[in-house]
């Protein structure tokens, strides 16, 4: 007290200003002990200060009790006597808590205070250099982590600091509850939310780089305190002054890029020009901006706490798109830390902890980022630290053990026949879908492989998660650090659909449930909306992709339910990926009719059995190569194919080498007239299948570039001439390779083949397989559920006309 009372003086001294209280010590002591209602507000406030420091007595407690025992029997009471008394009783559940908690605060700062904050910071500098052990790395990292939190916590004093420096923290903080609000949504707001489909308000917006927008945003009149149902709220609230969250609006584009106003604490705002310096590099000069307009654009979203679905991700504008959802999670850290050592720092002089003062969740992580493969992790996490703690000497803990454990790896890509470009870019770097990891965030440091239960961050694959989270049964299996996650984070969502989306739906299903254990919480300080179990209406959820799938839309509606609203990019194919096929062949689109996606699935297997698949059994069609998306469709029409006893072979992602080899070769020399490919196999592999003249595509393909892909890989030959026109070469290759090649010969013409060739002069081999490019077809199933895919392939005008169409068949030429 003696130290405190030392330091306001000092800085009342230094700042010029006379303390009039205590200029005159007789009048002091006159006001002190005599006459009260001259006493100053300072000297108030340091007479309430020393009541709150000492300790209440057992006597004083029991007397609570005592009194609380001695009401009048709750049968007795009317309803609204009754409710008060809940009240008080909650109030009192409350405060006890409280006290032990504060009991718990006061021992571990009187273990800290006898530690110097010099040792600290010499720790702390320490910890920069490469240490010996991890276990080592943990202990410093602890010591220095609590010299930090005690440097932090006397900062937020004002009384041990300058006038411009508590005027400096109440603006900040200001600006963190003028943003991340942990009011309760108001009632009416609740039922709009809570129902199933929301009610909410359409508006439809068109930006210069996003394109078409469409918000979502539920909104409902704020209800006074006379009107208010008491089924929604507890009775505490209900007796307080009813302050209601805002609900959302429609958010405005950034068109000058000024950190304070958005909200983005210092602490990093500094860094994120630098952080940004890749995509920032195509740039005007002299127009710098620390943001790209894609990343304006998607900010402007993002920074309002909406959620948000953008389908248009891709190779070129990922990086830009990593930096903003990583930049938010940072900045929502460091908002939420602030205000709890805020409130630290003011419930230190409080005997209770007012309502206002609730800022924690049941658990600490509070961002879930999920991403596909380790090389997208270690992208995200060197991000953050770029945006946080930019310095190659900065401290971040078991830094050398993640980088070692998530680098390196690397798929080795061929040079003979290189892969797609989509595909070296996908699968660049560490491709292991099996791993998590948690993130401490401080002032000053980053602690990786962080405890869950002390962890910020949450950066995971679904595989991953999925192991921990386990099945009902299992033994072992956590969840709880799920509970009070407030921003979720999906990228490269299509992978996801790739790898296993049942994991991802999985992990979605475990989010907000209520924790088994009480992990340490301190329940005074939970905020009200995380006890009634609203955390899911609260939680800001940004899916990223590079397609739209019924899924991925499925998910967006049933599993986000943010109050502020949402929104999603809905942009028009304009031609589709079915002008990249450069193979003459005519490509013929078949409608089925379904009255529900369930009975699609019956009725796309009974379609292709009865009229396409007796097509394609005669001899003269062979080579037939059938492209099955799912793969619960491709073991259906595998059983059927064994049943039938027809001649065909199988690629599939479960397939061994040596099998997959076999079933090529035979495919190729016509040993077996079907060749049974899923869709995931080519997604993991890209090989080129050689021999196909027809095929068949079940469904749709998801990834809209595989049917250009897989129409291109048509087998053809190329006969070319040298200059004297005597030589006449030949060889099968695919278009690709007919491409790649084409500039060798002086002049060249291709005509299709599916036999050997025997000697003789070109037109007379020309002549023999006149009209044989007729004979290789494309046939596409479709349907009207299936017009996402659809759109992606032929353009979503021409699917629009041909899912409305009375006709069944459509037939397309290369080039129209």
């Amino acid at each position: 007290m003696a130290r405190g009372r030392n330091a306001v003086n000092r800085s009342k001294k230094q700042s010029g200003k006379k303390n009039k209280s205590f200029g005159n010590n007789k009048h002091y002591r006159k006001d002190k002990f005599t006459n009260k209602k001259h006493a100053s507000k300072d000297e108030t406030k340091q007479r309430d200060f020393r009541k709150f420091n000492h300790k209440r007595n057992d006597s004083e407690n029991s007397n609570k009790r005592r009194k609380v025992d001695e009401e009048i029997p709750r049968k007795d009471l009317t309803d609204d006597e009754s409710s008060e008394l809940e009240t008080d009783d909650f109030k009192q559940l409350l405060s006890t808590f409280g006290d032990i908690v504060s009991s718990q605060k006061k021992a571990v700062e009187s273990d800290s205070d006898d530690s110097d904050s010099e040792d600290g910071e010499s720790e702390n500098d320490s910890s920069q250099s490469k240490l010996s052990s991890l276990v080592k790395d943990d202990q410093k990292f602890k010591s220095a982590d609590v010299a930090e939190e005690k440097v932090e916590s006397q900062y937020f004093n004002v009384g041990q600091n300058s006038q411009d420096d508590s005027e400096e923290l109440e603006e900040e903080y200001n600006d963190t509850e003028n943003v991340t609000s942990a009011l309760t949504i108001a009632p009416e707001l609740l039922d709009s939310v809570s129902v199933t489909p929301p009610k909410t308000q359409v508006h439809t917006e068109n930006w210069p780089t996003l394109g078409r927008l469409i918000f979502n945003i539920p909104s409902a009149p704020v209800t006074s305190k006379k009107s208010l149902d008491k089924n929604h709220f507890p009775k505490v609230i209900i007796e307080e002054e009813n302050v209601y969250a805002k609900s959302g609006t429609v958010p405005k584009y950034i068109n000058e890029v000024n950190w304070s106003k958005l909200h983005v604490k210092t602490q990093i705002s500094k860094n994120l020009s630098k952080a940004n310096v890749s995509n920032l590099g195509m740039l005007d000069e002299n127009n710098p901006s620390p943001l790209t307009p894609l990343q304006k654009e998607l900010f402007s979203i993002v920074n309002s706490y909406q959620d948000l679905f953008y389908p248009q991700r891709n190779l070129s504008n990922g990086e830009e798109v990593r930096f903003i959802y990583c930049l938010h999670a940072v900045n929502h850290v460091l908002k939420t830390r602030l205000r709890i050592l805020h409130h630290n720092a003011k419930l230190s002089r409080k005997d209770d902890v007012p309502e206002e003062f609730r800022d924690q969740g049941l658990v600490r992580p509070k961002v879930l980022i999920l991403v596909p493969f380790k090389d997208s992790a270690l992208r995200v996490v060197k991000m953050i630290m770029d945006i946080l703690i930019p310095d190659e000497k900065a401290n971040v803990m078991n830094k050398n053990r993640f980088l070692n454990e998530f680098g390196g790896n690397e798929l080795i890509m061929p040079k003979k026949n290189p892969k797609p470009e989509d595909y070296e870019a996908t699968f660049t770097g560490n491709t292991d879908d099996t791993f998590r990891i948690g993130l401490t965030v401080t002032k000053k440091s980053l602690k990786l492989y962080a405890d869950f239960y002390s962890a910020d961050i949450i950066v995971a694959s679904p595989l991953g998660l999925r192991v921990i989270v386990g099945a009902e049964g299992e033994t072992g299996r956590d969840y709880d650090f799920l509970a009070s996650i407030e921003i979720l984070v999906l990228d490269q969502t299509e992978i996801f659909f790739m790898q296993n989306w049942d994991h991802l739906l999985h992990i979605l299903e475990h989010l907000h449930l209520q924790p088994r254990e009480s992990h340490g919480t301190d329940f005074a300080r939970v905020r009200s909306w995380a006890v009634n179990g609203w955390t899911r209406y609260y939680r800001q959820s940004m899916v990223f992709s590079s397609l739209t799938l019924p899924e991925m839309n499925s998910l967006f509606n049933k599993k986000c339910h943010n109050y502020a609203g949402k929104v999603r990019v809905i942009n028009p194919v304009i031609s589709g990926t079915i002008c990249q096929v450069v193979v003459q062949l005519p490509q013929v689109f078949q409608k089925l009719q379904a009255s529900s996606s369930l009975q699609l699935i019956e009725a796309r297997f009974d379609y292709f059995v009865k009229k396409v698949l007796p097509q394609y059994k005669d001899s003269i069609m062979s080579h037939v190569l059938v492209f099955i998306p799912s793969y619960f469709d491709y073991v259906r029409i595998r059983n059927y194919f064994k049943r039938e006893d027809m001649s065909f072979v199988q690629i599939c992602e479960y397939s061994k080498e040596n099998k997959i080899a076999r079933a090529r070769d035979m495919f190729f020399h016509d040993e077996a007239h079907f060749l049974l490919y899923s869709e995931r196999f080519h997604f993991f592999n890209r090989l080129r299948i050689k021999g196909i003249r027809h095929i068949l595509f079940y469904q749709p393909p998801t990834f809209p570039h595989f049917y250009s892909e897989m129409c291109n890989l048509m087998q053809v030959i190329i006969f070319y001439m040298n200059g004297n026109l005597n030589l006449l070469v030949f060889k099968k290759l695919s278009i690709q390779e007919l491409t790649d090649r084409w500039f060798l010969a002086d002049r060249w013409e291709v005509t299709f083949f599916d036999g050997g060739i025997t000697s003789g002069d070109q037109e007379a081999n020309q002549s023999r397989h006149s009209g044989a490019d007729s004979n290789m077809t494309v046939t596409v199933l479709y349907s009207k559920y299936d017009v996402q895919q659809l759109a992606a392939v032929v353009g979503t005008e021409r699917a629009s006309r041909m899912v409305s169409s009375e006709r069944n068949v459509h037939m397309f030429m290369t080039g129209d």
